[in-house]
């Protein structure tokens, strides 16, 4: 798919402004914008970094997402005179009345953001997105970034999880608009689930926004709202070869079931007179695209043997049905059953086009329940997928964080007395080292002012969470991870489409070490500080040890 539109991207523009305005954010950042500029400092320039602590779902490795629209909500960041007056009615009274006039005047056009590529394979402890600017603007930014990114990222990386359960074969279907967390929940899953690597999705908002294909049939409450074949309307249907008179379909469809019965030995008497009325009236509607949920009632019984009957006639006709979805039961036992039907059906009726009915399951899927397809003998072609993918059920939240990191030019680090919280000081440059074979075996985090790596010229770094061990690499290759993408108002690198941003996902998991992809104890990835980043930390420590009682000492 090609970059999106200008129309397309004035439509999730405006669904950026629509859904995240600056008052998407956490009053505090206000109250501290106000004391900022109560004092003179809201224009001294600062940087701030996001990032997260620990790969999400147990898992080696997370995807970046999120990048495009925090930089469509960069470039649109405006407060409204409505926004300054609700304001003005929620800070303190005392808040002088100049401020408001300030943030009625503010905007990005002194922002600027570096960031990893949107789509990139990333991991914890390194520094994402660096957002440097005037102290008071990059403050106010913080919670809203974070919302853009921490969902985005999340649910794009379980999608690659489901993903790597699934093998490339299958095509996925995400379907958890209902189950999602509130209408925008489920907008963002739907197009970063896509960009994680499902194919289609049953959001027709995302469709229409994003450019992701939509697919989708009928539910059971289709099919059970029929009880009989005098509901049928209408009961003909006209041949693809354009013979002009309409064809009596149930009459049709009635001798392909008596043949479908004799054939597999079935009991007539079993079969659901409703489930074979709402199978012929959606074919009907729907000749070319005939893909119905069989198992509202018996799947053997009743569901396959209708299903069969209307395809059967559907092929005499000219047509092509897609195939069936099956929604409950053991949907390997059952795929295996239904296609050994199709084929029976294809060499006994002489018809082709059986063998290449596809079979969907959906039936509360789950990253293990999809690993275990592999394992077992199965003929699903597709899958849906919704309440675990778009919830993320096996963590919630990623955590990402949004750190001060420079004011004025002077590093600025939270020294915590929990080690995992405290902060890597510092304006930064990241590099990513890939080995001979291709593979990233390291992410080294510098200082911006230190010179980069070079291949094949050896180094030496400080893993995180090694106890200051010092280590030499000597890497193949050195890639600039991050990129300067917002300045003075504006974008500065292409907005890429949901399906330009999905392809880098798949050719950065492609890089990846298949050690460090596995779903379950992958080997953890290296995240390193230069020489000079750790001197630096060193020092930093060692001077708030001493200093930090100044009060009481003097």
């Amino acid at each position: 798919m090609a970059a999106p539109s200008g129309n397309t991207c004035g439509l999730m523009e405006r669904s950026i402004r629509d859904r995240v305005p600056p008052l998407l954010t956490d009053l505090y950042q206000f109250t501290m914008a106000y004391a900022y500029w109560r004092t003179g400092r809201h224009q001294e320039p600062a940087v701030f970094e996001l990032f997260f602590r620990d790969n999400p779902f147990s898992g080696g490795f997370s995807l970046f997402a999120g990048l495009h629209d925090c930089l469509l909500f960069l470039r649109s960041f405006r407060f409204t005179d409505e926004d300054v007056e609700f304001l003005r009615s929620v800070m303190p009274p005392a808040t002088d009345p100049a401020f408001f006039q300030f943030l009625r005047d503010l905007d990005c056009s002194g922002v600027t953001l570096r960031s990893v590529p949107e789509g990139t394979v990333v991991f914890a402890r390194v520094p994402l997105m660096e957002v440097a600017g005037p102290l008071a603007v990059v403050q106010l930014l913080e919670t809203s970034l974070l919302c853009l990114v921490n969902y985005a990222s999340l649910v794009c990386s379980n999608a690659a999880r489901f993903r790597l359960a699934a093998g490339p074969r299958r095509k996925l279907l995400e379907m958890g608009l209902r189950r999602a967390q509130g209408p925008d929940g489920g907008l963002t899953a739907s197009r970063y689930t896509h960009i994680g690597g499902f194919d289609l999705t049953s959001n027709v908002q995302a469709g229409f926004l994003f450019g992701i294909p939509v697919a989708g049939t009928m539910a059971h409450s289709y099919v059970t709202s029929f009880t009989s074949l005098e509901e049928v309307w209408p009961q003909t249907l006209v041949a693809v070869n354009g013979d002009p008179d309409p064809v009596d379909f149930i009459s049709l469809t009635k001798g392909w079931l008596s043949q479908v019965c004799k054939l597999l030995g079935a009991e007539p008497g079993k079969i659901r007179e409703g489930e074979l009325a709402s199978f012929l009236s959606y074919a009907i509607a729907y000749p070319q695209n005939f893909l119905p949920v069989i198992d509202s009632y018996s799947v053997g019984c009743s569901g396959l043997l209708n299903f069969c009957a209307v395809a059967l006639a559907l092929c005499e006709l000219g047509y092509r049905p897609v195939g069936i979805r099956l929604d409950s039961g053991d949907l390997c036992r059952q795929s295996v059953d239904v296609r050994r039907v199709f084929r029976l059906c294809s060499k006994h009726f002489s018809i082709p086009a059986f063998d290449s009915l596809i079979i969907v399951g959906t039936n509360n899927i789950t990253e293990q329940s999809m690993a275990e397809l592999n394992k077992k003998e199965n003929e699903i072609d597709a899958v849906g997928v919704g309440t675990h993918l778009v919830t993320c059920t096996q963590q919630p939240s990623l955590g990402c964080v949004y750190k001060l990191v420079e004011v004025r030019g002077n590093p600025r680090m939270k020294i915590s007395e929990d080690p995992e919280k405290s902060t890597v000081p510092g304006r930064k440059a990241v590099y990513r080292l890939v080995d001979t074979e291709g593979h990233p075996f390291l992410d080294l985090v510098c200082l911006a002012v230190e010179p980069p790596p070079e291949a094949g010229v050896s180094l030496s770094c400080y893993p995180l969470g090694c106890d200051n061990s010092c280590v030499s690499v000597v890497p193949a290759q050195v890639t600039c991870l991050r990129q300067e993408v917002f300045t003075k108002g504006k974008v500065t690198h292409p907005l890429c489409s949901a399906a330009e941003t999905r392809a880098k996902v798949q050719s950065s998991l492609q890089t990846l070490h298949p050690r460090h992809k596995r779903l379950q104890e992958p080997d953890s990835y290296t995240v390193a500080l230069s020489e000079k980043l750790h001197k630096l930390i060193t020092e930093i420590r060692k001077g708030s040890s001493n200093t930090s009682n100044f009060l009481l000492a003097n």
